[in-house]
C-alpha cells in the first residue's frame, strides 16, 4: 500500500503554470505506475496521464498533450504534474493514484490507491 498526499493547487490566470506534486509514503514507491486524475464539478473524472514505474515512460490524453508534463523522482517518492498554458476549462480538483507496476492506461479503475486531491482554479 501507498499513502498519498497532492499539493501545488491554487489560483492562476489564463496562459499561467502550475507545478502539482504528489508525496508518497510507504515502502514501495518506485513500484507502481502513477497516474493523474482531475475531476471539475458537477463533472465525471478525466483521465490527465500516467508515468511508468521507471520514470521513462508518459502518456497524456489529448485535451492537455502539450501543455502538461509528468515527471517523478523515485528517491523523494514525488510525482509532479506541470501544467503550462493554463485554461479556465483546466478548473478541477486533480489526483493522483498509484496504479499496477506496468500498467500505462487511463482506466481509474486500475489504480488502487488515490490522493485527497488539489484544488487548481483559472481565471480568464
Amino acid at each position: 500500500q501507498v499513502q498519498l498526499v497532492e499539493s501545488g493547487g491554487g489560483l492562476v490566470q489564463a496562459g499561467g503554470s502550475l507545478r502539482l506534486s504528489c508525496a508518497a509514503s510507504g515502502r514501495t514507491f518506485s513500484s507502481y505506475s502513477m497516474g493523474w486524475f482531475r475531476q471539475a464539478p458537477g463533472k465525471e473524472r478525466e483521465f490527465v496521464g500516467v508515468i511508468s514505474w521507471r520514470g521513462g515512460s508518459t502518456s497524456y490524453a489529448e485535451s492537455v498533450k502539450g501543455r502538461f508534463t509528468i515527471s517523478r523522482d523515485n528517491a523523494k517518492n514525488t510525482v509532479y504534474l506541470q501544467m503550462n498554458s493554463l485554461k479556465p476549462e483546466d478548473k478541477d480538483s486533480d489526483r493522483c493514484a498509484a496504479g499496477e507496476r506496468y500498467y500505462y492506461g487511463d482506466e481509474p479503475a486500475a489504480f488502487g490507491s488515490w490522493g485527497q486531491g488539489t484544488q487548481v482554479t483559472v481565471s480568464s
